[in-house]
């Protein structure tokens, strides 16, 4: 091993070594605390191989000595080896944590490459790589297991012993493991007296474990056979086949139209690994984690394991040792599922791989596409990306070859794309339309129910009014704590931020000028909730959002009513517009394509087009067809024009050359610095002194700003961002090497890096 920085003070427990000596040595991690890695003497009894569960080695989690007082800290061991030592003051190791390694050595290996990628403590890294059920073990407890020593089990014939205590002990000394009091009073038909009359004889010995609590029943699922599968997809499946039996990395984009069946492809995909012996992993949306996707895998396969952030740690944590324990098939799961220990790992699918959720937005802030294209470089197995709406990033690195590229152009069955229609909201006489539904989606909502079928309406606004503002003087309400419009919930009679949730009663006049004309403007889906039940008094209504789904369950349990036709309108935000297959509904309805539009961000027409045509989608599933009539103010957007004829490839074309010129992603590599404070000058000052520092670094990166950010106040910090772009990873770390040193910052600043920005706001 090379010399790493120490944690050494003078204060005990602390040696000096003969220059001869070598020692067996721990290198950590911090959980939290300093970084960069530090050894540590191992103990004699930590070394010990006779007792495994007390052994140190890498990925199990350790408590060391830190700092001049001592403090016992959780760090994480890396690696562990013979070590000369002469002339260094090393401490002891305290505590072994982990009766078995919580982390593999490949998985060790993959979060040193998020760690240097993403610019990201290693310690830190590890911590987001383990559930917090893992960490803390739960669903287990501390029990003491007793058993027979060997000195003991040696001399029965010689042990003179009351009738109970002796039988107690011969089925204590037949069990093949040890037992805890309940199962040892159990099997020897006894009370606790014989067997703590046998602990004072010191004739068993004692030791607390933490053992699994009793776990949860699978849920029985009827078994399925394959679809059969159209000469597209055969095909599909057939690139995919030979990239399989290749064992070799390769990354393929499924790039299908909505409808087109690419999950039937995925399923016989990984039923191959399967019958090879091997596991795969499916990332979907975690909007998209719902019954219906996973009861599509657990209809096909025996053993599959679910891993999302809405489980319980007991849940979360069972799951994580049955993966581990190489009984899973298929690991179905979000975003942190791509950390899911298989230990036979044969295939990684993310699916609608354009979704912005796969990208973490706290440290360490990882895109668990960028994770997966590395996890399967280090495993030699086939990664599959599937959409309708790539992200441009991934459409260009198969256009390059990059990635090969796999097509499906039809929908199943042959049934044609619904006919997409845009209303043009700046014709609508809107003396006549003062609502938010059109007279002609209006109709439209009147033809489909009396046919019989269903509606979806999409609006990615929550709450009743987006804005709060006096018509006299022009007294907007913003959030105390953030640069942001309260929005006006009714059902609680509330003003909201949807940013850190400040709330408070609403206005009843304007508190500038005193004027009681106030007025509560701008669409949310709870008006357009309380308009669709006006206008069609007989329908049966559902609001899906974050607001109405926050019981456990709910989100379930909403769409089972509307699949089983309960429910004649579903309505809602982005969270219907993905993933979801009915095929009664004839109609969709987009409320207003421009809600993300003309954000500041580069991406928005990107969006604009995964959203609308995702939600186009969701309709004409069945032999009745379908319709969609997209409301917007920019019926001349390319990006909205594009989604109308479901035509990827033409927004493409137009949007890539834009990219190109100014050097964004996917032509250049990108990462923006967020840095806030309470005082806006002085949090002002540290980022024009980083954008200094950066510029400095004649790296080849360019550096842009600071500026505020769109939102300039959040949660009582004033924010302030710069942009780093460059043509390579390695220009962007080297622009960013100033940053990655010890920074001595004013009280209340902090900063953060991130690298391939998603969020720009």
């Amino acid at each position: 091993m090379a010399q790493q920085q120490n944690l050494f003070d003078t204060t005990p427990p602390a040696w000096e070594l003969d220059d001869a000596e070598t020692k067996l040595v721990a290198r950590v991690v911090l959980s939290t605390g300093p970084t960069g890695e530090f050894d540590y003497l191992v103990p004699e009894n930590f070394a010990d191989e006779r007792r495994p569960e007390m052994l140190v080695e890498a990925g199990r989690r350790v408590q060391v000595p830190l700092g001049r007082g001592n403090r016992p800290v959780v760090a994480y061991c890396t690696q562990v080896g013979l070590e000369p030592v002469a002339g260094r003051r090393l401490k002891l190791l305290a505590a072994v944590l982990d009766t078995s390694p919580l982390l593999t050595p490949r998985m060790l290996e993959l979060g040193r490459w998020i760690a240097e990628y993403y610019l990201t403590p290693l310690g830190q890294v590890l911590e987001g790589i383990l559930p917090a059920g893992v960490r803390g073990k739960a669903g287990t407890r501390e029990t003491t297991l007793f058993s027979v020593p060997t000195r003991v089990s040696a001399n029965f014939t010689r042990l003179d012993l009351p009738e109970k205590q002796a039988k107690a002990l011969m089925v204590l000394a037949a069990s093949s493991k040890p037992l805890a009091m309940k199962q040892w009073m159990a099997r020897a038909e006894c009370t606790a007296a014989p067997i703590n009359a046998l602990r004072k004889k010191e004739l068993v010995e004692s030791r607390v474990e933490r053992i699994d609590t009793d776990p949860l029943l699978e849920e029985e699922v009827e078994r399925r056979a394959p679809h059969e599968l159209n000469t597209e997809q055969a095909a599909a499946l057939h690139t995919i086949a030979d990239a399989l039996e290749s064992r070799e990395q390769q990354t393929l984009l499924l790039h299908g139209v909505t409808g087109s069946g690419k999950t039937e492809v995925y399923i016989q995909a990984i039923e191959k690994v399967v019958s090879y012996g091997r596991q795969a992993i499916v990332l979907v949306p975690e909007i998209s984690l719902t019954p219906q996707t996973v009861g599509r895998f657990r209809e096909r396969f025996d053993n599959v394991a679910v891993l999302h952030s809405h489980q319980s740690d007991v849940e979360r944590h069972r799951q994580w040792k049955r993966i581990a324990a190489g009984g899973v098939q298929v690991v179905v799961g979000a975003r942190s599922a791509i950390f899911a220990p298989t230990p036979h790992l044969g295939l990684v699918v993310i699916d609608e791989e354009h979704e912005t959720s796969f990208k973490q937005d706290t440290a360490p802030r990882y895109h668990a596409r960028q994770v997966a294209i590395q996890r399967t470089k280090m495993d030699r197995v086939p990664l599959i990306l599937g959409s309708a709406t790539p992200s441009l990033e991934t459409w260009h690195a198969a256009k390059a070859g990059e990635y090969r590229l796999v097509t499906l152009e039809n929908r199943v069955s042959d049934l044609p794309l619904p006919t997409v229609r845009a209303v043009d909201l700046r014709d609508m006489d809107h003396r006549h339309n003062r609502g938010a539904i059109s007279r002609p989606l209006y109709q439209a909502m009147g033809v489909a129910l009396n046919d019989g079928g269903q509606v979806i309406l999409m609006l990615n606004r929550r709450g009743y009014s987006t804005h709060v503002q006096c018509p006299s003087c022009g007294f907007a309400l913003k959030c105390p704590q953030c640069d942001v419009s309260m929005v006006y919930h009714r059902a609680a009679n509330q003003v909201t931020c949807h940013w850190c949730d400040y709330t408070e009663l609403p206005p009843t006049y304007c508190p500038e000028c005193k004027d009681a004309n106030i007025r509560y403007g701008g669409l949310g889906t709870q008006k357009l909730e309380a308009e669709v039940r006006a206008r069609f008094p007989k329908a049966r209504v559902l609001r899906m959002d974050t607001d109405s789904m926050r019981r456990p369950g709910s989100h379930e349990q909403a769409l089972d009513s509307f699949r089983a036709g309960e429910v004649d309108i579903l309505l809602g935000t982005q969270m219907i517009a993905k993933g979801l297959d009915f095929p009664n509904v004839t109609l969709v309805g987009v409320i207003n394509a421009d809600t993300a539009l003309h954000w500041p961000d580069f991406r928005a027409s990107e969006r604009t087009f995964h959203l609308v045509t995702q939600v186009a989608g969701r309709t004409g599933r069945g032999d009745r067809g379908g319709r969609v009539l997209v409301q917007t103010l920019s019926p001349d957007h390319p990006a909205i024009v594009a989604a109308m004829q479901h035509n990827y490839r033409m927004f493409a074309d137009n949007e890539l050359p834009d990219r190109e010129m100014l050097g964004y992603p996917p032509f250049g590599r990108m990462a923006r610095v967020v840095v806030r404070g309470k005082n806006e000058e002085v949090a002002q000052a540290v980022a024009s002194g980083f954008a200094e520092q950066m510029q400095a670094t004649e790296s080849g990166g360019s550096v842009i700003g600071p500026a505020p950010c769109a939102i300039a106040k959040l949660r009582e910090y004033y924010r302030f961002h710069l942009l780093i772009k460059a043509g390579s990873i390695e220009q962007l770390h080297a622009t960013l090497a100033p940053l990655a040193g010890k920074l001595k910052l004013p009280d209340d600043v902090q900063w953060i890096a991130d690298i391939d920005p998603i969020d720009m706001m």
